[in-house]
This record gives structure tokens, C-alpha cells and sequence, in this order.
């Protein structure tokens, strides 16, 4: 078994530059859309702050603080889940020989990388999600503590400003929060390298216009859009 990158056909090294490229493209579109056509990502942030505003007022509190609890438990789930794929994935490497067997009998693969050269870049974005995934975690906790910090009178000079605070970390951990799902998307276009390098090229089209469709062009959007009855 060799793992020596140098090894790698013309035809792997492109698609799987293209793999990256596409990741980090993707992802900086979706933060910075053309100013015509904002994704879903940055209309939500405009939703997050009037949250943190009508936060101020709301008595009692109890929503918010169930509402910050879900998002926690949200992203403790999927770095979990991405611990349990890394593991699963590093096991895989170590028995690539029996799964190596069974590609080359697939017929879209032939001759080409082993097994567990192929599963390097899984692992990697996956690696990726999960640092992801415990910053976010850490940072929406960090957000219920400025949300406590918020004082009851609404009247405080302090209590939108503290709330705009917390609003900023919101925002900030749901960025983190979307760049480990991203990640977690492209670790599966990955998965498509396998199959040789059309079914990588094939898992990075995929993949790319999910995103893509999903932060510009979805119905999911258009609802976000209409913030006047």
C-alpha cells in the first residue's frame, strides 16, 4: 500500500484540486453574495439580530434560552457524528487492502490510487467539520452568557447594546456552524473518489450545486426573503 501523493495521475490531481477549489468557493459565496442575490446565510444573520432585539423585550425569557440550548445540541451532535466518521474512516485505512480489492471490480474505477490515499481527503474535511462544529458550540455558548448578561429593563442603556453583542457571536457560530456542514458535503463528494476519479468529479458537481441551489435558489429562501406580509 503507498499513500505518495506524487504517485497520483494528472486526471486525480486536477479533480481533486477542483474538489477544494469548489469547497472554498462555494462557502465564499454563500458569505459573500453579490449584493443583488444574497444567500440564505446572510439573510439569516439579518433575522439573528432583530432575534437579539426582540430579545430585549420579551418577558419571561424562557424561549431564548431553550431556542440557544437546541442550537448547542445541534452542533455537539454533529461533531460527534464527525468523531465517529473520522474514527470510522482511519479503521478503513487501516484494512484498505480488502476494500481495495472490491473498487477495482467496480466499473467506473480501474487501476489508480489505493484506497487509503483516496480516503485522506474524507478525513481531512471531516477533520475540518469537527473543529467546526466545537468552535460553533463553543461560540453559541459564549452567546447564552451574553444573553444572561442582558439586563431585564429595557430601558438599560446597556441592554441593546449587550444584546447586539450576543447577536455578533450568534452570528459568528452559525458561520462556523455552516462551514462544518459544507465540509461534511464535500467529505462525501469525496467518498465519490472511490469509484475512481469521474465519480470524484461527479460527488463535487453534486455536491457544489446542492449548495449552491440551496443558498440561492431554493423555496426555503424565497420564504426567508419575504420579511413584509
Amino acid at each position: 500500500m503507498t499513500m505518495d501523493l506524487g504517485s497520483l495521475p494528472t486526471l486525480d490531481l486536477i479533480l481533486l484540486a477542483g474538489l477544494v477549489l469548489a469547497w472554498l468557493v462555494s462557502g465564499w459565496l454563500s458569505e459573500h453574495p453579490p449584493q443583488s442575490l444574497p444567500s440564505v446565510s446572510l439573510l439569516m444573520e439579518e433575522y439573528r439580530r432583530d432575534w437579539m432585539r426582540t430579545f430585549v423585550t420579551r418577558q419571561p425569557r424562557i424561549f431564548d434560552a431553550t431556542l440557544i440550548d437546541s442550537l448547542r445540541q445541534g452542533t455537539a451532535f454533529f461533531a460527534s457524528a464527525c468523531m465517529i466518521a473520522i474514527g470510522g474512516g482511519v479503521a478503513l485505512i487501516g484494512n484498505a487492502a480488502a476494500v481495495q480489492r472490491l473498487t477495482e471490480e467496480l466499473p467506473l474505477n480501474g487501476p489508480g490510487p489505493d484506497v487509503a490515499l483516496k480516503m485522506l481527503p474524507v478525513i481531512g474535511l471531516l477533520a475540518n467539520a469537527l473543529l467546526k462544529f466545537v468552535w460553533a458550540h463553543r461560540l453559541f455558548g459564549y452567546c447564552s452568557i451574553l444573553m444572561a448578561a442582558v439586563p431585564n429593563d429595557p430601558e438599560d442603556p446597556l441592554a441593546f447594546h449587550r444584546a447586539g453583542q450576543a447577536a455578533e457571536i450568534n452570528i459568528t457560530a452559525a458561520r462556523s456552524f455552516n462551514r462544518g456542514l459544507k465540509s461534511i458535503y464535500f467529505a462525501l463528494a469525496a467518498l465519490g473518489w472511490l469509484l475512481g476519479p469521474w465519480g470524484l468529479l461527479a460527488g463535487t458537481v453534486l455536491a457544489t450545486g446542492i449548495l449552491l441551489r440551496r443558498e440561492f435558489a431554493s423555496y426555503s429562501r424565497k420564504v426567508i426573503l419575504a420579511r413584509e406580509p
